[in-house]
């Protein structure tokens, strides 16, 4: 909608008088509403409403109420602004009601900015109040909107509701006000306020005069335009005598009646008619304790018997104008008390009708506004009743209002989850800083925290934060003190008090402990070795994997031919068979066991805390294995045999030295690297034991394949020594296919050896392997070098070569 289409849409409901217009424009919920905010105020719409010739009155936003004793106009501040103006309108002219004009003649104007609102309260009794059978009231609303002043005519009729008692008195918040019943037999004079009047002895005898009088003396009469003058009103009203005066009038005093402060105006009315003086005493007494506050109570204080009563006073009270028994009062949280002819009214801080509003100064604070009413009957000895109405407007002092933070964590479910409770209806969250960082309230969906906010029956607000604990925002650290994982997050809620944009900060740090347990490898088994997979968490930096005592990195991974993937996220290592760190046990023809195992370890201490082992089932055709303790076990397929004979028995180059089980063509030898006629080849760097595999056929012994295990120099403890093999690395096997045929079975057996050949003596029939065979050279004392990794791999004309395999 363009500029000049909701002007010309605003001139044309305008024109037609409609409420429809105002209400569109002050309804927050319609689209026709939001084009009108957008290019008018309220205060201007209404000026544009006044322009048409409307009458102001809106549901919502005016309110024109008659009370027992006094007139109210209500008005939204959105309609008027900020600085609303009034006049009162008789058929003299127009007098605007000021701050000093407004005391004088029964006006109270009270801007209730908490409410929203601005309320003029105007007596019965009140300056240009046309007082017929019943009080006629006019006025104008002055508003203005960019220096043009709008004015809408403000009018209502009322009657008093009640009888009138021979005497009442009010205390309003800017003035005292007394009307007495008229039993004067003559009234001349007195409803003329222009008069002037003489003093009693002035020959005019007909004239009326006021005096004052205090405790320490007697001021002169003077005539009721004089009183005037100084601020003071006297008028005949019907059958009653009005007096009232503004607060802190020259002729007034301040007295204490039962510990309570109370300002009194002692005002006498007299006039002379020849020889007959006419009197009337028109005291105002008015307690003013601004009143205390003590443990939730607004205590506010007045004398009993400001004036004369039999027995106690009748008293009822409430707030905003309306009145309640003392019984009712008390169900609703209310306390009247008497001690020491005092009455003690306690208001609680969160009673109905009462006002709060939030302050920001160095902290959060609340203060309670009440708009007290009360009356107060007393009767005299001659019966006659005098009523006292009080309005008064308690204010607490500043009044702390914390804010209350629960912690809610839930570390079963793994979120951070902080309830900011206790918040007023005034206070509004605008942004959160989690751990320093920033964020706008309310919450973008592209963040995985949520807040959410409650309204509460008190009319309080609450806001729940919830943070998964493992987000990178929050801070995690081990301890120490609880072997736990301390996961922290430091909140700063920034809060603003409505209408206004103060802001108040709310910091509270939040930590849960998590028990810390290492972490747990998933295994798998493939065909050609083992899986593990670690998916991380948060603190799985406290650990070191190891294979045996060497930690697991990419460089150690590619070393020993495992392929390693490792993220932010995940761990994953795939351990080919035949690598380093193998052990191997129940092996046969139908396969072995491999079992590798990856150790956890602290990573401070180095001690180990759990570890990942896997054991599989494998199975090959051929394989070889060189363990760390000096055996050679070795599978091997001898279906190639020459010219296709079917061997019938195998054997290595001892005879005697068979396979620990035989399937067809497929062998299995195990045996130390010692025994069996291995001969042992000593190099630079390393050390081959060898040995080879025969095959006796019906005719032939076939010379089959030859078998070896190489060790790096560099780990091996002891070499030839008489007792023990030790090596720190398995050694490299290598089965070497067929590359010859004898005809005849070897006459001699040849130990281990290394230059020399042995014949050996048989003692006892054949077993599966012969005791170790020790050569004759004596303890070689080899130093360590530098290792040299192998490779697994196949060798040329189809040899197998296989690196670092354990043997249990």
């Amino acid at each position: 909608m363009s500029g000049e289409q909701v002007v010309h849409l605003c001139f044309v409901l305008f024109s037609r008088c409609s409420l429809l217009a105002v209400k569109l424009a002050l309804d927050t919920n319609t689209s026709t509403a939001m084009a009108f905010k957008s290019m008018f105020s309220v205060a201007l719409l209404l000026s544009l409403w006044s322009t048409a010739g409307c009458d102001f009155f809106v549901e919502g936003v005016l309110q024109l109420e008659c009370h027992d004793r006094y007139f109210v106009i209500a008005v939204d501040l959105a309609a008027t602004g900020e600085v609303p103006r009034f006049e009162a309108v008789d058929g003299t002219g127009t007098y605007a009601i000021t701050e000093h004009y407004a005391a004088k003649c029964g006006y109270s104007v009270s801007i209730l900015s908490l409410l929203g609102l601005v309320e003029l309260r105007a007596s019965y009794f009140s300056c240009h109040t046309e007082k017929g059978a019943d009080f006629s009231f006019r006025f104008n609303l002055i508003t203005s909107y960019k220096g043009v002043d709008a004015y809408y005519a403000l009018n209502k009729t009322c009657s008093s509701p009640l009888p009138w008692s021979p005497r009442e008195v009010t205390c309003e918040v800017n003035y005292m006000e007394v009307s007495v019943r008229n039993e004067l037999p003559c009234q001349s004079g007195l409803s003329d306020g222009r008069s002037t009047f003489t003093p009693l002895y002035s020959p005019s005898t007909e004239d009326w005069q006021v005096t004052f009088q205090n405790p320490d003396a007697q001021l002169p009469p003077m005539n009721l335009s004089q009183a005037r003058q100084q601020g003071y009103i006297v008028d005949l009203v019907h059958d009653r005598i009005v007096f009232r005066t503004p607060y802190g009038q020259p002729d007034s005093y301040l007295t204490e009646v039962t510990g309570v402060s109370v300002e009194v105006v002692h005002a006498t009315v007299f006039s002379r008619q020849s020889w007959v003086v006419f009197m009337v005493d028109l005291m105002a007494a008015c307690s003013k304790d601004e009143g205390s506050y003590d443990s939730g109570y607004m205590i506010w204080n007045t004398p009993e018997a400001l004036y004369p009563s039999v027995g106690k006073t009748q008293i009822s009270f409430g707030l905003n104008g309306n009145l309640m028994e003392q019984a009712a009062a008390v169900q609703k949280g209310f306390i009247m008390e008497r001690y020491n002819s005092t009455v003690q009214i306690g208001i609680p801080y969160n009673a109905e009708g009462g006002y709060r509003k939030s302050f920001v100064s160095d902290g959060l604070f609340e203060f309670y506004i009440f708009n007290l009413y009360l009356k107060q009957t007393s009767v005299d000895e001659r019966h006659e009743e005098t009523v006292l109405l009080y309005r008064r407007t308690l204010v607490t002092p500043l009044l702390s209002s914390p804010l209350v933070a629960e912690d809610q964590t839930d570390v079963e479910n793994g979120t951070f989850s902080i309830n900011l409770g206790k918040v007023p209806r005034d206070v509004e969250l605008t942004s959160v800083q989690l751990n320093g960082q920033g964020f706008a309230v309310p919450f973008s969906d592209a963040i995985a925290y949520t807040l959410t906010e409650v309204i509460h029956s008190n009319k309080s607000h609450s806001y729940t934060l919830k943070v998964p604990l493992h987000d990178p925002i929050v801070i995690q650290e081990f301890s120490k003190e609880t072997a736990a994982m301390l996961h922290k997050l430091d909140i700063n809620y920034t809060l603003i008090v409505t209408p206004g944009d103060e802001p108040y900060h709310y910091t509270i740090s939040v930590t849960a402990l998590i028990a810390v347990s290492p972490p747990s490898f998933d295994v798998v088994c493939t065909e050609s070795g083992i899986d593990f997979k670690l998916a991380y968490r948060s603190f799985d930096y406290l650990w070191d994997f190891t294979i045996g005592s060497d930690r697991l990195t990419p460089v150690l991974a590619a070393k020993h031919g495992y392929t390693m993937s490792n993220d932010s996220q995940s761990l994953l290592l795939s351990v080919p068979l035949f690598t380093h760190g193998y052990k191997y046990t129940d092996i046969g023809l139908k396969g072995f066991l491999g079992t590798f195992t990856i150790l956890v370890r602290d990573r401070e201490t180095a001690d180990i805390m759990t570890s990942a082992i896997k054991t599989c089932l494998f199975n090959t055709t051929e394989f070889i294995m060189c363990s760390t303790n000096g055996w050679m076990t070795v599978v091997v397929d001898l279906s190639a045999v020459p010219n296709g004979e079917r061997p019938a028995h195998f054997h290595l180059v001892n005879s005697f030295c068979v396979p620990k089980e035989v399937d067809g063509t497929r062998v299995l030898f195990s045996f130390p690297l010692h025994s069996c006629g291995s001969t042992v080849k000593l190099a630079r760097e390393n050390v081959t034991y060898q040995n080879k595999i025969y095959l006796d056929t019906s005719e032939n012994t076939v010379e089959g394949m030859t078998v070896q295990c190489m060790y790096p120099l560099a780990s091996l403890h002891r070499l030839f020594y008489t007792l023990k093999f030790e090596s720190d690395k398995e050694g490299v096997g290598t089965i070497i296919p067929f590359v010859e045929t004898t005809k005849a079975v070897p006459t001699t057996v040849t130990p281990a050896k290394i230059t020399t050949t042995v014949t050996p003596q048989i003692t006892r029939s054949p077993s599966l392997y012969l005791a170790p065979s020790y050569p004759t050279a004596r303890y070689i004392k080899v130093y360590r070098v530098q290792s040299q990794p192998g490779q697994f791999s196949k060798g040329p004309k189809g040899k197998l070569q296989v690196k670092k395999l354990h043997y249990a």
